[in-house]
């Protein structure tokens, strides 16, 4: 059963509001089994111009489930970000159940990330302002930018499982590929 965390920012988070994002969120339970309990981690926020943006992280062992949608109605704007986590979903079982066939394999494990926000203060003019902590697993450079465009990043950084090293792929300007490997 996924466990569903609402938190509003200039917003005040109504229990209409609530109860229409779990309505919304309980569409996903289906792609869960029994035994695990994800949480939803949502994010609702009004801005001065009356835009409403709705995120929703969903972190899971094997995958990072997030969307988000800028929208001029707050309802609207959860209907669609419930939509595209299930275009994320089917996508990504269609990918892996071919790959499996294709490979033989029963199961790929991908990104767990754990992320925090931090905001570092320096005495220079550089300044990091988010840390994101994350767990590299195994996984094949297709696998890796299957993981890239579902989080809808330019980078992703993975072990590699042909050379067990560290990676990175990114996308180029021109929309194609690229990967770096690190050296011994």
């Amino acid at each position: 059963m996924l466990r569903i965390n609402v938190r509003g920012e200039n917003i005040e988070v109504t229990e209409a509001i609530r109860s229409y994002v779990i309505k919304k969120l309980d569409r996903m339970n289906k792609y869960f089994d029994a035994s695990s309990e994800p949480t939803a981690h949502v994010n609702l926020k009004v801005y001065p111009n009356s835009k409403t943006k709705v995120e929703v992280t969903i972190p899971l062992p094997y995958l990072v489930l997030r969307a988000e949608e800028l929208n001029d109605d707050l309802y609207a704007g959860i209907d669609l970000v419930v939509d595209k986590l299930e275009r994320q979903v089917r996508k990504y079982k269609t990918k892996i159940n071919r790959k499996s066939r294709e490979k033989g394999l029963k199961d790929f494990e991908v990104l767990d990330a754990e992320v925090e926000d931090e905001a570092e203060e320096k005495d220079t003019e550089l300044k990091v302002v988010r840390t994101k902590h994350v767990a590299l697993k195994p996984m094949d450079v297709e696998e890796a930018i299957l993981q890239m465009n579902m989080l809808e990043h330019d980078f992703f950084i993975f072990e590699d499982s042909e050379t067990n090293g560290i990676s990175i792929v990114y996308k180029r300007n021109d929309g194609k590929f690229a990967l770096i490997e690190t050296a011994e």
